[in-house]
């Protein structure tokens, strides 16, 4: 068995945060493939009741907050927020209002897959979800989440 087919929990941890995910994908090892894996975390995620989706929010960064940490989690958020960290200071000022305005309103970070996104198309999608109702964007939420914890999952999976 391909040792990346295998991951260790931390490196299960670093796709994502909530134990019930971390739980039902350790218990699936070893993955027949990166495909199962990832369409298993799909299903996991997609299905988080509002505990599981609470507990892996709040190990996001919020959109254009650069975390500092030596973790894999930490580095892997710069990397996939590049493009939001490298804007001018109108636009950063312009997230962190729309960041605010987002945590005042559902009580949590405003998430979205920041990677291969710019921070314009961020800005535009943090406009129109504030405009949604709580279970509208709950699901919207989980679907972030799914690309996100995919996309970490694939770097884990692929490269070992």
């Amino acid at each position: 068995m391909t040792p990346a087919l295998d991951p260790s929990d931390d490196q299960l941890r670093a796709c994502c945060a909530a134990d019930a995910w971390l739980g039902r994908m350790s218990l699936a090892r070893p993955y027949p493939s990166a495909k199962a894996a990832v369409d298993l975390s799909d299903e996991i995620v997609l299905g988080f009741d509002d505990p599981a989706l609470d507990q892996a929010l709040a190990a996001h960064a919020r959109i254009g907050e650069r975390r500092l940490g030596s973790t894999t989690e930490d580095r892997w958020s710069r990397t996939e927020q590049a493009g939001v960290l490298a804007v001018d200071a109108g636009v950063q000022e312009r997230l962190a209002e729309g960041n605010r305005r987002y945590e005042q309103r559902f009580g949590h970070v405003f998430l979205i897959r920041a990677a291969g996104r710019s921070a314009e198309e961020m800005l535009a999608a943090l406009d129109e979800r504030l405009g949604h109702d709580d279970d509208t964007e709950r699901d919207v939420v989980r679907r972030e989440l799914a690309q996100i914890v995919r996309l970490r999952l694939l770097k884990v999976v692929e490269t070992g």
